[in-house]
């Protein structure tokens, strides 16, 4: 476990050191809102003096790092969220859950949820699944009475499903900072993640209980629709329609199916989950090659500013290192408490806290690295506590102040915030109560072992 070796590194400069200065100085930048990536560097470049790292080193090591084969799965994965969105995909996902869905009351809750967990299957991005089906499903909610807040909410709260369900972006980060096999953290969060599923699904059904449902289940007769076309919109698809709809279906099944068969690493799945959306946007949009080249761009800008954080990121996480704060960490709580409960209880706060102020994939580099190795000093599994470490952060999206998913589900239903936060309770007890389970039940985490 530990920090990936790069070139470049004197690893003997500042054994031992106590100076704090530069993680309160990367946490005070972050607070007031630089961006992420410009603060780490900022922090780097006012330690140097510190660190005496070389001026070749500082270039060298970003790249040497962002090359890492898991690393190039993360753009292509926003690839195919942006590919699909501009493609139709998203909203085929969307079809496919109405139609599953079509007998429940207050069904677009249902919908939301289940299209959300299959969005998770595929872009591994919260904020991007928030994104996607908010704008989707978003105004046909409010168009079916649904109050803005509780759409807004719900859309906040199923946008974690993103990262809950496989593949997940800031898991592949952690896995590949810490050394952990990403196949196996996969396969971790699938029980976690489809318990959240189940406990919004919960939530809905309880919630939905003080909603005007005859308005939410009717399709307006305005529209000039003829009853079998409302039961298409409402209730589901026809036939033909399914199987026009069934490419998106295939691809979380083939993402998924690729990794967890053995064949294929979980880039190469994201390569061919990426030409697989292409191929699919040119055979559905009437201007494939203008729809390819904006969701190229797209998935460029989000990638570019993803990788940029990890690379300084990284940098920092290393000079943390040589000032062997890992060690300290671990000897510290090692004195604190020899229970690994108390310990994980005592991280989940911490991790909690920071994910309320920091961006996910930055906390999850920060943190990783530095957790990691204490966590191995009290024999917790690593798989074990890297689903933890991105539950506890991801928890942060719906958890003000940052509260990333809050604030884009919020402006896409056009929602009030302080009502909009008191329809979240219930989903954030949802995700606690999954937090705890996974903390103090670790078979929820390990299962994969007893299919060997």
């Amino acid at each position: 476990m530990g920090v990936p070796v790069v070139r470049g590194w004197q690893d003997t400069k500042t054994k031992g050191s106590n100076n704090m200065g530069s993680l309160v100085i990367a946490l005070a930048l972050l607070m007031i809102g630089m961006p992420i990536g410009l603060a780490f560097a900022l922090v780097i470049i006012l330690g140097n003096a510190h660190w005496d790292l070389a001026g070749y080193t500082l270039g060298e090591l970003p790249f040497d790092v962002i090359i890492l084969s898991p690393l190039i799965a993360i753009p292509l994965f926003i690839l195919v969220g942006e590919l699909m969105n501009r493609s139709g995909l998203t909203r085929s996902i969307v079809e496919l859950a109405s139609f599953t869905l079509y007998r429940l009351k207050a069904k677009l809750g249902y919908v939301l949820i289940l299209a959300s967990g299959l969005m998770g299957a595929i872009t591994g991005s919260s904020v991007a699944t928030v994104a996607a089906m908010g704008g989707t499903l978003g105004a046909e909610m409010r168009k079916r009475k649904y109050p803005a807040e509780y759409a807004a909410a719900l859309n906040a709260a199923t946008g974690l499903l993103g990262v809950f369900i496989p593949p997940s972006i800031p898991l592949i980060l952690y896995g590949s900072i810490v050394e952990v096999s990403i196949k196996k953290l996969f396969l971790a969060s699938m029980l976690p993640g489809l318990l959240c599923l189940i406990g919004f699904a919960c939530v809905h059904m309880w919630r939905s209980k003080r909603l005007p449902t005859e308005s939410m289940d009717a399709e307006p007769a305005k529209q000039g629709m003829g009853s079998s076309n409302q039961q298409s919109l409402v209730g589901g698809v026809k036939k033909w329609k399914i199987m026009r709809d069934l490419p998106a279906l295939a691809l979380p099944v083939l993402v998924l199916g690729s990794i967890y068969g053995g064949i294929a690493t979980p880039t190469e799945a994201a390569g061919v989950a990426a030409l697989y959306a292409l191929l699919i946007t040119f055979m559905r949009v009437e201007t494939p090659i203008k729809q390819s080249i904006q969701g190229l761009n797209g998935a460029v800008m989000v990638g570019a500013a993803i990788l940029t954080i990890i690379a300084f990121t990284s940098i920092l996480n290393r000079a943390l290192v040589l000032e062997q704060w890992p060690q300290a960490i671990a000897a510290g709580t090692v004195a604190l408490t020899d229970n690994p409960l108390v310990f994980l209880l005592i991280v989940n706060a911490i991790l909690l806290l920071i994910g309320m102020f920091m961006e996910t994939n930055a906390a999850t580099m920060l943190m990783g690295p530095l957790l990691a190795p204490a966590a191995h000093a009290y024999g917790i599994d690593p798989v074990q506590f890297g689903v933890l470490l991105v539950m506890n952060i991801e928890i942060g999206l719906i958890t003000p102040p940052l509260a990333v998913n809050i604030y884009v589900a919020q402006k896409i239903n056009s929602a009030n915030l302080l009502p909009m936060l008191k329809e979240l309770i219930p989903f954030f007890c949802v995700t606690s109560m999954v937090l705890i389970a996974v903390t103090f039940f670790d078979p929820l985490t390990t299962w994969y072992r007893y299919l060997d």
